[in-house]
């Protein structure tokens, strides 16, 4: 008989390790929190750990460990708390708005060239590689 684990749904790495979502966060508070969490789950434990929060922990550990990594949290947990439905698509409609501004002021200037399809091309590149964030998730069935 197979036993499957829950692994919890959060994204927010701060809370899985009990930390406080603030910038003044160290190295060692972070490893001290992971350290805490791992010893009392991990699966290698007598009664048997608990696999699914260790495996949280370890994801968590590992997006934290850095300072950098810490700051790219804080930053998405940020836009998270800033932006809804709304947010997100307002954000999309600027950015469509940017691209095509750039765009028509390139070919405005420089007539159709050369010059300005490649503006044009670097606008849609930007506006693909930035606004994916933006998009509403998929619908699976």
């Amino acid at each position: 008989m197979s036993q499957r684990w829950a692994v919890p749904v959060t994204d927010d790495p701060f809370s899985v390790l009990g930390l406080p979502r603030q910038a003044g966060l160290s190295d060692d508070d972070v490893r001290a929190a992971w350290r805490r969490i791992a010893t009392a789950t991990h699966p290698d434990r007598d009664d048997g750990g608990d696999p699914a929060r260790f495996g949280a922990a370890a994801a968590a550990y590992d997006t934290l460990r850095t300072a950098y990594g810490r700051g790219e949290a804080l930053a998405v947990a940020g836009e998270r708390a800033g932006s809804g439905k709304h947010g997100r698509l307002g954000r999309l409609a600027v950015r469509t708005a940017a691209a095509a501004a750039a765009s028509g002021a390139a070919v405005a200037v420089a007539g159709l060239s050369p010059a300005s399809i490649g503006v044009l091309a670097g606008a849609l590149t930007w506006l693909v590689a930035t606004g994916l964030d933006d998009m509403p998730p998929r619908v699976r069935d």
